[in-house]
């Protein structure tokens, strides 16, 4: 990887990170995809290697961060509403990572339960 750039995100398919490469590209910034090709010949190894990498100029990394978090979809609950914080009240949740605790999460992750985390200040819930 060059080192005058950052992963901004990752994501599962190349076609969700070229629409976040499209704006960041519109608005003036330097960016790159990472194993885009790799992951649009066998989408199936997608996981395998981390997802395609959006990468961007590191002197416009906070920048583009800030253009990201504006236009990147949230978690909403069932009925479409806004989910929030229960320590800060904000709307930006994520889908939080598996954790992976112990050999049958690892072999079997469907039965994980989904835990969610606040964008804002990183709150696992």
């Amino acid at each position: 990887m060059n080192d005058n750039y950052k992963i901004l995100a990752v994501f599962e398919y190349s076609t969700e990170a070229h629409i976040t490469k499209s704006k960041l590209d519109s608005e003036g910034f330097k960016t790159l995809l990472m194993d885009e090709k790799t992951i649009d010949t066998d989408p199936l190894v997608s996981n395998a290697i981390g997802g395609v990498k959006l990468l961007v100029h590191k002197d416009d990394f906070e920048k583009a961060a800030t253009i990201y978090n504006e236009i990147r979809i949230y978690q909403k609950d069932e009925n479409g509403n806004d989910l929030f914080c229960p320590n800060c009240n904000a709307t930006q949740i994520l889908i939080a990572p598996l954790t992976r605790r112990n050999i049958f999460y690892m072999l079997f992750p469907f039965f994980e339960k989904t835990r969610r985390i606040c964008n804002n200040c990183k709150t696992v819930f």
